[in-house]
């Protein structure tokens, strides 16, 4: 069954979309330890960052196996799976789809291979010269693609798997530094041969991604948080412009491109868990920085300040200790209630946030109540809570928002609702403010956040606030999430599905190397 994941915020309304996480990576390399639950352990402190589908790759030096499958980590994943991905290097991977559809085949791992070796490969982010790189991955492939295009993968991180392994002759560090230069977007990627496990991010490092020390090993994960859960210490960020290598003989590092920090902003309001440091700054600590900033540009006079549980509480807790006005909890949500693939029937969908939050009505009842959320995107969470919050007796309630309004969408790896759908393009804060019902509605301003979170303006991204991309968009026909959707014909001679009885799953051979590489799913 699906088990809560705590990020409620934008998941309150049936069908409702909200600004959905990037991925999430992991990769260990640990001779002697049990790598497949070490990543998955770490998936699941990295749950928030993606919840459609969950796969790990591990390797024990001659066999490299893929796990993969649609939903939760805890969900794709049970003892019996993790006994068999044997080895001393593994990656993992939770998705959240920016590019290609969410679908089995689009699940990573992905996998590509020659009869030299096999390469398994998990991004966070999103790149945005797809077009340009289908057009190389086209080029340097002779008759029907194979692998996991030839399967019908239709996401960048398949082309850049194809890319990776297309010459036999190269090496996958020279392959890598001959790939990662042409790359422009957003990407963290782990990656691994047989032997060896790779790390490498985005001149921009506009993704975290952070490298932690195990006493026999090294681990590379999205946050300092997913190191946390597996007892690795943290021993520095992967640097923008970055390429790491771990095998045997230890960790090398080489620069494939120049830095130019261009971190996202929205990670420290909302994506990255409240527990993960990111260059140097506790997200929470930077949320509680938000909400005090939003007290001083926004007071007003109330009885009770109160989150809209999850990612709210840390910016309400600040407003209410620059505001001196009590903190409280109105709202109770159900813990169990999380990612859910059964559709709710018409009834259920109309008590709408009622599935998942219930108000106090005895704290709430005749109080003038400031409500702090993270973000407004389309407005219809803001606009039922506000409804029931009053259906329960409030006096008044005043919304307070501790990030400016999103107007434009991001091409790095969050998948926003499309500029049309956003509420505040083209109105202003008073129009916003009516047409969700609050008595008041107060953003912090782009100075106030980008303050709290103790970095240089120049060195992060605010596109979606801002509209100022820090890389220079394609034309809108070579940008989309369908971009490459029915692109790449199926090739359907290059699946071969059999029997593997003790695991009752479906293997599927990506490579011409004698069946050393299989992806694995249930039936």
């Amino acid at each position: 069954m699906a088990r809560g994941d705590g990020r409620l915020t934008h998941d309150l309304l049936p069908g409702e979309k909200g600004p959905q996480d990037a991925c999430g990576v992991f990769g260990v390399w640990a001779p002697g330890e049990d790598v497949a639950k070490l990543t998955y352990y770490g998936l699941y402190a990295l749950q928030h960052r993606g919840q459609e589908s969950a796969g790990i790759a591990a390797s024990n030096g001659r066999r490299l196996l893929v796990y993969k499958d649609m939903g939760l980590v805890s969900q794709v994943f049970d003892e019996r799976s993790l006994a068999s991905l044997t080895g001393h290097l593994a990656i993992g991977h939770c998705r959240y789809s920016t590019t290609g559809a969410s679908t089995w085949e689009n699940a990573q791992p992905t996998l590509g291979g020659h009869d030299g070796g096999t390469l398994a490969l998990a991004h966070n982010g999103n790149l945005i010269n797809s077009a340009e790189l289908r057009d190389l991955v086209e080029g340097a492939t002779e008759g029907p693609h194979r692998g996991e295009i030839g399967r019908g993968n239709t996401t960048d991180t398949a082309l850049v798997t194809a890319l990776l392994t297309a010459d036999p002759d190269r090496t996958v560090e020279d392959a890598a530094l001959e790939v990662l230069p042409r790359l422009r977007g957003a990407f963290c990627f782990v990656f691994m041969n047989e032997h060896t496990l790779y790390a490498a991010r985005d001149p921009q490092g506009i993704r975290p991604l952070v490298l932690g020390r195990l006493e026999r090993g090294w681990v590379v994960a999205s946050e300092t948080a997913a190191l946390d859960i597996v007892g690795a210490s943290f021993i520095r960020e992967v640097e923008p412009g970055e390429l790491i290598a771990i095998d045997e003989d230890g960790l090398r590092t080489q620069r494939f491109a120049e830095t130019d920090r261009k971190g996202c902003v929205f990670e420290y309001v909302y994506l990255a868990r409240p527990d993960t440091t990111i260059n140097g700054q506790v997200v929470h600590e930077a949320r509680v920085e938000m909400g005090r900033a939003l007290a001083r540009e926004h007071p007003v006079e109330a009885d009770l300040v109160m989150p809209t549980p999850e990612s709210g509480t840390p910016a309400a807790i600040g407003y209410a200790q620059e505001s001196g006005i009590p903190y409280g909890q109105g709202l109770v949500k159900n813990a169990y209630v999380g990612r859910t693939f059964i559709a709710p029937s018409q009834t259920i969908r109309q008590l709408g946030i009622r599935l998942k939050l219930n108000p106090l009505k005895e704290v709430i009842k005749g109080k003038r109540l400031i409500v702090v959320d993270d973000s407004i995107v389309r407005g219809n969470t803001q606009r039922a809570l506000v409804r029931m919050l009053r259906e329960a007796g409030a006096a008044e309630v005043h919304v307070r928002i501790s990030s400016p309004p999103v107007r434009w969408p991001c091409f790095y790896g969050i998948d926003f609702a499309t500029r049309a759908e956003l509420i505040a393009t083209g109105i202003g804060v008073e129009e916003v403010c009516n047409s969700i019902g609050a008595d008041s509605l107060g953003y912090i301003s782009e100075e106030g956040m980008i303050a709290a979170t103790n970095q240089d303006r120049e060195r992060l991204c605010t596109a979606c606030f801002s509209g100022e991309y820090p890389l220079e968009l394609p034309s809108s026909d070579r940008l989309g999430k369908g971009l490459l959707e029915l692109e790449f014909p199926v090739d359907a001679g290059e699946t071969d599905a059999t029997e593997a009885g003790t695991l009752d799953v479906e293997r599927v051979s990506v490579t011409a190397s004698g069946g050393a590489a299989e992806a694995v799913r249930r039936p």
